[in-house]
């Protein structure tokens, strides 16, 4: 080829790529390039390994994304192959931003051309537009978002007559993505799979809705591996191509790819010789008879290869190089497969292996608690994270009698350590189930600390949780727009935005609230049958609740109206992979009332915590789940809730046995090497669980922790629990008077508006009672007399007018825009009786008609 250098001068430069161990090889690798410099040997070792497939076992904080990027930088800088010629996989785009970042500042330029430098579905894409005939689509087809995924698949239902409320959409494309993340075509699906969905339609569904992408000329997230895997079987000419042109092959977080995955990977780290002898062959993902996630792992026998690759075919492969941590596969409840990372030297006979066992982040006693903790899977390559710093703080592990006084002790710790001058940045919180970050949310209002939620919205910004508390708003503030029109049609009553749009006409021209309006329109004939008596049944109940919330605890009250609206019924029949947590949550959200003194107590509490705003730059604790945690890192992480049943979680040992204790157990080993520092494990001893109190035992985990590395200490959250031994005395044993000792602005007008509502004592005076009858023994009776006297209710419930006089007469001559003219015959406040010329007799509001 030609190179322009200078426009006088034409130099030639040879096509060929200097030989691996050629003189010209040596002596530039002799000049020490500054990139290598602060490698260990390892690290040095993984780097300069170029020539046939080799395996990057780094552990936690051992330095992986150091090593990918350096070992990509000591290909381009040795001329072993243009940028061009490099296949590099990740996960997320961001983390091939920052691998072209850290490119740069190695090689002091900007790196371009590196257009294989990617996500699995972006590289996958691109190849699937430049091939796009072979799948029957155009090259410029749209990629569906999941919205749009459920939209066609529920058109596909309906077109079958199948009960999408039996059936859910949703769920049939949770079965799908499913089955194209494990690589299986419509036609390949297992017959007992297929039956799972609408009596054995999956199938024929699946392939329905194949057939349905072609002709939309789109492709849905899952198709952009299928598909390139389909027309590399099909087409050897197409794979070989691609083959040749990929010299270096570079995988990152190889312990979390799923099956399409791992089969659109192997067949492009094939020599280009063997294409054409393997692709004939069944290449796809094994029948749940021979997968190796039933046999091989419950047997714990070593992992066999995927079918279709035998040894011979494996052998003629080229430079590959796979980077990942077989601890650290936390993702299979997504389809991740660890077996993928245990199988590699099987899949390439004379791999190279190097364990990166040196950790730069942690302190050695939190090192030494996580090798201990998962040397315990038996379905691992094996290796040991050391560190040559200090061994540090010794792990803690803190029990307490119940979660809130868990909450309370990690709120007491985390101002100790401002105190001492740690930044809240720092400090991070893991949990194993997202409803246990309510308490600790609360708890961080009460102390007034700034916390930020990762890796999805704080408990009171959930969906089922706003919708929840727009039906309690409604109750308590009939005039709160916002939240009526939330919720005037969730669950689904038939009420669409047409309707909506009406009751805000006549709100808005008679100045009321929209309750008070749709109260009106549902005494007319404004809208059709079914909706209007859909709108009637609602207010009916919010009437109904109203009357209640004066002689009903609200807890009970709160369960009441997500029984009887049908909200709570409207997720057990979604049959989504995270209806199951929305329960949970919603439970949650009953039980955390109960520490407030009434309804509107607690939505003022609401409102606190939903009032704190903070970027993402502002200091603050940092509240996540284990599985968001990946990748981070801080100087103290505490790890609440290390019991059976919570972690490990009861539902994934029921699910998938072994395999699912083995999995937690490496939720484990990443969260305490997410801490730098500090690593502080509590439990409790009693805990609720879907809405029940349940006495828990602690965690098999704690019990694999080496004690040499173990701290056990007491809760500082005024703990009932004898961290010692015994259970030590009742925070209750002690109990003076009920003084308060809230002072945030919650609290205080939760106080004021109590006592503006006509009380006669305050909450220091029923204390002072309560303390006087307990010296005798404790009075229930008279206590909980004083804090709800008797009450009287009179009166009827009527539907009546809103009290307005209409500018209309009798006899007035007027139009309608549904019913068109008539005359006035009747008048009922702002309620008018119409004869219509046409439409007859009807009842209307008279913001709906005008003079004719």
């Amino acid at each position: 080829m030609i190179r322009m250098t200078e426009p006088s001068k034409i130099t030639a430069v040879p096509d060929h790529q200097p030989a691996a161990g050629g003189i010209a090889a040596r002596a530039r690798a002799s000049v020490g390039p500054k990139y290598l410099s602060g490698l260990n040997p390892e690290q040095r070792e993984a780097v300069e390994t170029l020539d046939g497939p080799v395996l990057v076992l780094a552990g936690a904080g051992t330095g992986k994304t150091r090593v990918l990027t350096t070992r990509i930088a000591h290909i381009l800088s040795q001329g072993r192959a243009r940028p061009a010629e490099i296949l590099s996989v990740t996960f997320t785009n961001k983390a091939a931003r920052e691998m072209k970042h850290r490119l740069g500042q190695m090689l002091g330029h900007a790196v371009e051309g590196m257009p294989w430098l990617g996500t699995f579905h972006s590289i996958g894409g691109r190849i699937l537009r430049t091939h796009a005939e072979l799948a029957q689509l155009k090259s410029n087809f749209t990629v569906l978002d999941v919205d749009d995924q459920v939209r066609l698949l529920k058109q596909l239902l309906q077109a079958e007559n199948i009960d999408e409320k039996r059936w859910p959409a949703r769920m049939l494309a949770g079965l799908i993505d499913g089955w194209k993340n494990r690589g299986l075509m419509p036609s390949q699906v297992p017959s007992g799979e297929a039956a799972m969905f609408a009596n054995g339609k999956g199938g024929k569904l699946y392939a329905s809705y194949q057939e349905r992408l072609k002709i939309l000329n789109a492709a849905d997230f899952g198709d952009l591996l299928l598909e390139n895997i389909r027309i590399f079987r099909e087409h050897p000419d197409i794979l070989r191509q691609y083959q040749q042109r990929f010299k270096f092959i570079l995988v990152d977080e190889y312990q979390d790819t799923n099956v399409a995955q791992y089969l659109w990977l192997r067949l492009l780290s094939q020599a280009p010789s063997s294409a054409k002898a393997v692709i004939p062959g069944r290449l796809e993902e094994p029948t749940p008879e021979s997968s190796s996630e039933s046999d091989d792992r419950d047997s714990g026998s070593a992992p066999s290869a995927h079918p279709g690759m035998t040894a011979a075919t494996a052998s003629l492969t080229k430079n590959i190089c796979c980077v990942g941590d077989d601890d650290q596969s936390i993702y299979g409840w997504r389809g991740a497969e660890v077996d993928n990372i245990l199988r590699f030297e099987h899949d390439f006979p004379g791999a190279k292996v190097i364990r990166l066992e040196r950790n730069y982040r942690s302190t050695g006693h939190i090192l030494a608690a996580a090798s201990h903790l998962i040397a315990h899977n038996e379905g691992r390559l094996g290796k040991t994270l050391r560190t040559e710093d200090q061994d540090g703080e010794k792990v803690t592990v803190t029990g307490s009698w119940d979660s809130e006084e868990e909450a309370r002790g990690i709120g007491e710790e985390i101002e100790q350590l401002q105190r001492q001058g740690e930044k809240l940045n720092e400090i991070a919180i893991l949990v194993r189930a997202s409803y246990q970050m309510r308490e600790f949310e609360d708890r961080f209002v009460t102390l007034g600390l700034p916390y930020r939620v990762i890796g999805g919205p704080r408990f009171y910004e959930r969906a089922e949780i706003r919708d929840a508390l727009a039906y309690l708003r409604v109750i308590n503030s009939p005039a709160d727009d916002l939240a009526f029109e939330r919720i005037v049609n969730t669950p689904k009553r038939g009420l669409g935005d047409a309707t909506v749009q009406m009751l805000h006409d006549h709100a808005r021209k008679r100045r009321i609230p929209l309750f008070e309006a749709a109260r009106a329109v549902v005494e007319t004939d404004e809208l059709k049958p079914k909706a209007r008596g859909s709108l009637r049944d609602l207010i009916t109940q919010f009437d109904r609740w109203r009357a209640q919330c004066e002689v009903t605890a609200h807890t009970d009250l709160a369960q009441i109206v997500l029984d009887e609206s049908g909200y709570t019924e409207m997720w057990q029949k979604d049959r989504s992979a995270d209806a199951a947590g929305r329960l949970e949550n919603l439970k949650e959200l009953v039980r955390s009332m109960e520490e407030f003194e009434n309804l509107q107590g607690f939505l003022e509490h609401i409102s606190l915590v939903m009032d704190r705003e903070g970027g993402a730059e502002d200091d603050a604790v940092s509240l996540m789940t284990l599985h968001s945690a990946k990748g981070l890192e801080f100087d103290n992480v505490f790890l609440p809730g290390w019991e059976e049943g919570l972690f490990p979680s009861q539902r994934t040992l029921d699910e998938q046995g072994r395999a699912g204790l083995e999995e937690e157990r490496r939720l484990g080993h990443v969260g305490l090497t997410r801490a730098r520092r500090r690593a502080k494990i509590y439990f409790a001893t009693n805990r609720r669980i879907h809405g029940t109190w349940s006495t828990t035992i602690p965690s098999r985990f704690l019990d694999e922790l080496p004690a040499a590395n173990v701290e056990i200490t007491e809760s500082k959250g005024g703990s009932a629990w004898g961290g010692t031994g015994g259970y030590g005395a009742s925070r209750f044993d002690d109990m003076e008077a009920f003084g308060s000792s809230y002072s945030t602005p919650g609290w205080q007008r939760a106080q004021a508006n109590r006592n503006r509502g006509g009380r006669s004592g305050g909450f220091e005076e029923e204390a002072a009672t309560f303390s006087s009858t307990s010296s005798a023994g404790p009075d229930f009776g008279s206590f909980s007399s004083r804090r709800r006297g008797p009450l009287t209710i009179e009166g009827e419930l009527v539907a009546k007018s809103t009290g307005t006089t209409s500018e209309f007469s009798l006899s007035d001559r007027v139009f309608h825009q549904k019913f068109g003219y008539g005359r006035v015959t009747k008048i009922d406040g702002n309620k008018l009786t119409i004869a219509f010329d046409k439409a007859g007799e009807k009842k209307v509001v008279d913001s709906f008609v005008q003079r004719a």
